[in-house]
């Protein structure tokens, strides 16, 4: 049965993470830059006053609310315990060992257009939710696509068939991403580390996920506000001692990062034009399944923010994938890479190291180790399993969304009770398999999301302009907050 899922998994994967869909993702994040003037750069210091600045002088950006609406500040929390998961460590390591140093390169590119990407997610997802009857916010890709791209003319069956689609693959790769990687990588370490048998660990973090998804949105903000700030800060602080430590060797680090992504030496001598190709595969795949701007994903819980103008909220985007990638994702990719693990010369990584074989699941691990002793390795593990449960607290709100819009709130009820359960399945499943189907189901997301990006790409322009003319210019125009307002000139 394995061998079959294996085997579909692969054809499909191998569609969906062709060139043809990496240009796509590229183009798109490149296309919203140029379109906004390079946001992310032109206008960096009142993004980052707006957004990280912003919670220690506005309470409005990190107060609770009373209704169903979460904070900012809980939005940002939520999207990022969905992204900066397992990604961030095994993702990276698992880039670096199979495309070499050149991968952290096309990571950093990736990122740098994809803050663009989930810039204008967010915008549209603000831009086109819906209050359901409960008072609750709705929004994602599923919306502008049916309320945005359906409302063109001649677009409205095409619309709703592509917010179908992606609400499907939303669902499935919420047991994918959100679920079978996350609980298999905690798993793996607390069995690596403390000799925790998997089964156990399954039957303990399932329980953990029914006591906080079982409770919605509200409850699920509550929890990962205290653990994201947490864990973030600690992962940081221990990735920043390595580097301290290894401080003589960034520029080595530097070039050998340079060097695989323009082939200026092939990882393991082998063809300098193949090995090119898996630098920019795996730096753009690892790049977006760490934090996955143009998924379409985090602009679910971005919708559900108290804030009213879409730009603010598509600023914290900004904010996501900058914390996400160019911070916490360079700093495992340099602890990695200035510990002697890979060869910077040839790109290649060591298969064992005192005995115990390589993987991308136990690298970070064992650099940790070389540093801290077995204090580094218990470091890693309890990271991992924070970083991987946090994710699957923010995913379960994705795939409730997606079965909300499908199926209704009791659907999403029923989703739930399925998701808690499915988590002692990833604690069981075997590793490779379980990241494999989540690259593709990552990739069965992306396509219809960016179609919609792009086919509403004129709506991101003019709510930036209207935002950058009242907000930075102080001219006196109408606010765009809402597609009402749209259609209303």
């Amino acid at each position: 049965m394995l061998d079959t899922i294996t085997s579909i998994n692969s054809a499909v994967n191998n569609f969906v993470w062709g060139w043809p869909a990496l240009i796509l993702l590229s183009f798109t994040g490149i296309f919203m830059t140029c379109l906004t003037r390079f946001f992310q750069i032109a206008h960096i210091g009142h993004w980052v006053k707006s957004t990280i600045g912003a919670i220690f002088r506005d309470r409005h950006v990190v107060g609770h609310t009373s209704d169903k609406s979460i904070s900012q500040f809980q939005s940002l929390c939520t999207a990022l315990a969905a992204t900066v998961g397992t990604g961030n460590i095994v993702g990276v390591a698992g880039a670096i060992m199979v495309g070499g140093p050149g991968a952290v390169f096309w990571m950093w590119i990736i990122a740098f257009f994809g803050m663009m990407t989930n810039y204008s997610e967010n915008v549209l997802g603000i831009y086109y939710r819906e209050k359901s009857a409960s008072g609750e916010w709705h929004g994602g890709a599923m919306y502008y696509l049916k309320n945005g791209l359906g409302a063109k003319r001649g677009c409205k069956t095409v619309g709703a068939a592509l917010a179908v689609l992606f609400s499907v693959f939303c669902l499935l790769a919420s047991f994918g991403i959100g679920n079978m990687t996350q609980i298999n990588s905690i798993a793996g370490n607390m069995e690596t580390v403390f000799g925790v048998p998997n089964a156990v660990s399954g039957v303990v973090l399932m329980v953990l996920a029914g006591l906080v998804v079982i409770g919605g949105l509200k409850r699920i903000a509550s929890v990962t506000e205290k653990i994201v700030p947490f864990m973030v800060i600690l992962y940081i602080l221990g990735s920043a001692v390595i580097l301290v430590t290894n401080f003589s060797q960034i520029g080595a680090v530097f070039s050998a990062i340079f060097r695989g992504a323009f082939a200026l030496k092939a990882a393991g001598g082998g063809a300098v034009g193949y090995g090119v190709k898996l630098a920019i595969e795996q730096g753009m795949k690892r790049g977006v399944f760490s934090n996955e701007a143009g998924l379409g994903s985090s602009v679910m819980v971005h919708s559900c923010s108290n804030v009213k103008e879409p730009v603010r909220q598509g600023m914290w985007g900004i904010f996501e994938v900058f914390a996400d990638t160019l911070i916490v994702c360079t700093l495992t990719a340099f602890s990695v890479l200035s510990s002697g693990l890979v060869d910077l010369e040839t790109g290649v990584s060591m298969e064992v190291y005192q005995g115990v074989s390589l993987t991308a699941a136990n690298l970070v691990s064992t650099v940790f180790s070389i540093h801290f002793g077995s204090v580094g390795a218990a470091f890693i593990a309890i990271a991992v399993m924070l970083f991987a449960f946090s994710t699957t607290l923010g995913w379960s709100h994705y795939g409730s969304t997606a079965c909300t819009y499908l199926f209704g709130e009791k659907g999403a009820n029923v989703y739930r009770v399925i998701f808690v359960a499915a988590v002692f399945g990833g604690a069981v499943m075997g590793d490779n398999l379980a990241w494999d189907i989540a690259d593709t189901l990552n990739g069965l997301m992306m396509l219809p999301n960016l179609i919609g990006v792009l086919a509403l790409s004129p709506v991101v322009y003019r709510c930036t302009r209207n935002y950058i003319d009242r907000t930075l210019r102080g001219k006196p125009v109408a606010p765009l907050l809402n597609v009402s307002d749209e259609r209303r000139d």
